[in-house]
């Protein structure tokens, strides 16, 4: 915290350092210090307020109320948020393995059961990591469809093959809100309703003096960055706030299943629900976590663990540094969170209401364009866990983790590895085992429009293990690729796969142009 925020007189100073020579006065100081600098910030945040239009206003007064709630934690909180020495491995029934779930079978009223869910899909995220403007669940992953395609695709074929009315919600942030609502025109015709809701927009906050960057409430100009959705952790909040939770309680819907939009795995699992709503113990269970084992790429994944009686996700950035080795460690933390989540609505209601969801901040440091170093402070859905009543980890196959956040995923999702049916992505039958190749893509690679124009066709990955591909190469129609092959154009060359080659095993460097006869 710095000692002399805005808006401090000397004078004052003068006499809390007085204060501050006392036994004890240290702290005192410090208490003093965090007071002034609240008081600072509701200041500032007031007069931010006071340039909402009338029609705003209420709704910009939740966000801004939301914020100070975060603001007052986060001066609360000293040093890692997790005490190394009370994690404990979570006992061996709060992860059940998900061949033991699904053994239990179907019952034959699953439409009812189908009938009280909601699928809720986070979609506040922007595709400028690939080099996309506008919500990354627009971007096209396999046949021209788009990741809300498939979504809608998925749980169109739900309702029509069981007969029941799924809805689908979107969490989107401000940056997503408006592109989204456009597109949604086109599904009208399609057997699923869909809401929307928005995240909260919180003010960035300057990492030196603490104080929000924003001077109003507009996000254009000078405000553009001055402004950020803060998380997914801020779904419980905001959901209640729009009133759609209530809505859906009202029509009858008992859970949500929260996940990332950009997950192509996270589907509507029939044996997980009906593990939900009849439980065999006769306990349902508030939160379900689906995690998967971790591989050496998810070593910085959260992980499940013991702590003071409850499970609990615990993140990278919560671990004290002299412990993230053993954090990253595959054999002591086996699984990570993939972020699916079955949320029962009730819960929700009445922990919202009792101001009880209790999640860690997440301290996330940006530089703006103009060189400004702010933070933002953020919470995450899964770290809710330890509010519930009797959670549960269920250890998922692989598949139920197909996330897309680059284009060596998407690579791997447009490939013969997968097929499409009625929206969703399954291993091809014709790949002798069930891993999915490591895949990476050079900087040439990062953006879509590059990407595309990089492969005249997708390759054949069927019978691949490991691709590398770095510097200027494109890859003619019907390549084959093959066990381990890395392709490394060295600076100022240039490789052209030829069509129809056939690559198993090889390194291939150096200077390679085809040119056409």
């Amino acid at each position: 915290i710095p000692l002399c925020p805005a808006g401090f007189s000397s004078a004052s100073l003068k006499s809390d350092l007085s204060k501050a020579m006392t036994q004890d006065g240290a702290s005192q100081f410090q208490e003093v210090i965090r007071q002034e600098l609240e008081l600072s910030v509701k200041k500032e945040l007031e007069k931010i307020l006071t340039t909402a239009p009338s029609h705003e206003f209420e709704h910009t007064k939740k966000d801004l109320d939301g914020f100070r709630k975060l603001f007052h934690r986060f001066l609360q909180e000293k040093g890692p948020s997790v005490d190394w020495g009370k994690i404990q491995r979570p006992p061996e029934d709060s992860i059940q393995p998900y061949e033991k779930i699904k053994a239990r079978g179907l019952p034959d009223n699953i439409s009812s059961v189908l009938n009280k869910l909601v699928v809720v899909k986070l979609n506040g995220g922007l595709g400028t990591s690939m080099g996309c403007k506008g919500p990354k669940s627009l971007i096209g992953v396999r046949n021209e469809n788009t990741f809300l395609d498939l979504t809608v695709q998925q749980i169109e074929h739900l309702n029509k093959t069981y007969n029941t009315d799924v809805p689908l919600v979107l969490m989107n942030s401000f940056n997503t809100d408006e592109d989204t609502k456009k597109i949604l025109q086109k599904y009208s015709h399609c057997r699923v309703k869909i809401y929307t809701f928005n995240q909260s927009r919180y003010p960035r906050i300057n990492k030196e003096s603490l104080l929000p960057v924003a001077k109003d409430v507009s996000y254009s100009g000078e405000n553009t960055e001055a402004w950020y959705p803060p998380g997914h952790g801020d779904i419980y909040a905001s959901f209640y706030n729009s009133g759609l939770l209530d809505t859906l309680i009202g029509e009858g819907k008992e859970y949500i299943f929260v996940s990332n939009i950009d997950n192509l795995g996270a589907t509507v699992d029939l044996y997980i629900l009906n593990h939900l709503m009849n439980p065999p113990n006769g306990k349902r269970c508030e939160f379900v976590m689906e995690v998967t084992n971790k591989t050496r790429a998810d070593v910085k994944g959260g992980t499940l663990t013991q702590y003071e009686g409850k499970l609990r996700l615990v993140e990278i950035a919560q671990v004290p540094k002299a412990h993230v080795d053993e954090f990253k460690s595959v054999s002591k933390f086996k699984i990570f969170n993939t972020n699916n989540l079955w949320i029962s609505l009730a819960a929700v209601k009445r922990l919202q209401e009792q101001n009880a969801i209790d999640m860690e901040i997440i301290v996330n440091p940006k530089t703006l364009d103009g060189g400004l170093n702010v933070i933002q402070l953020e919470t995450a859905v899964g770290a809710a866990i330890k509010s519930f009543e009797n959670s549960l980890g269920i250890n998922v196959p692989r598949s139920r983790f197909l996330p897309v956040k680059t284009t060596s995923d998407l690579l791997l999702v447009m490939s013969n590895l997968y097929s499409l049916n009625a929206g969703s992505l399954t291993m091809s039958e014709k790949r002798e085992f069930p891993t999915v190749p490591l895949v990476k893509l050079g900087s040439s690679f990062t953006k879509v429009q590059d990407y595309l124009r990089r492969f005249e066709s997708i390759p054949d990955m069927l019978e691949l293990d490991h691709l590398t591909v770095s510097g200027d190469v494109t890859f003619g129609k019907n390549v084959s690729l093959k066990g381990t092959v890395i392709i490394i154009a060295n600076h100022g060359d240039r490789i052209d796969i030829p069509p129809g080659a056939v690559l198993e095993n090889k390194i291939v460097s150096g200077n390679l142009r085809i040119l056409d006869h």
